[in-house]
């Protein structure tokens, strides 16, 4: 069984999307979401205080600033925006699937967990995250 979730963005932050994906969940498997592109990324994280996102979302601006940054001088990929060869590196240091259990028609995460689309990118996008449900 397997869905496609579109998941439009308006910049850069975390964008929930654990109610869709708990929406189409049923029976007992193993779930894979995919990210279809190379500069956002699926997340599992604290669901519950938004200084948390606030928090991840400053520390990898930090961590890899935009190309017109002084640090990140040495970046040749710099054509399609400042915010766009750093938006690869942070998709290349976070993952671009998750394995989530599912029992029950419900997804085993933690009381605290939830799934979100961790977006780099300044302008708008729709972003596209595959679901398979493998059944157990």
């Amino acid at each position: 069984m397997h869905k496609t979730f579109e998941i439009s963005t308006t910049g850069p932050g975390l964008y929930a999307f654990t109610p869709q994906v708990s929406d189409w969940v049923q029976g007992d498997g193993l779930l894979t979401l995919f990210v279809r592109h190379t500069s956002c990324s699926p997340l599992i994280q604290e669901n519950a205080d938004p200084e948390v996102q606030t928090d991840l979302r400053n520390f990898f601006d930090r961590l890899v600033p935009p190309s017109d940054h002084p640090d990140m001088a040495y970046l040749t990929h710099t054509y399609e925006g400042p915010d766009d060869m750093p938006a690869h590196i942070k998709a290349a240091m976070l993952p671009v699937s998750l394995q989530i259990p599912v029992t029950g028609g419900r997804m085993a995460l933690g009381t605290w967990q939830g799934i979100y689309l961790f977006e780099y990118r300044r302008r708008p996008h729709r972003r596209q995250v595959v679901a398979m449900l493998v059944p157990a």
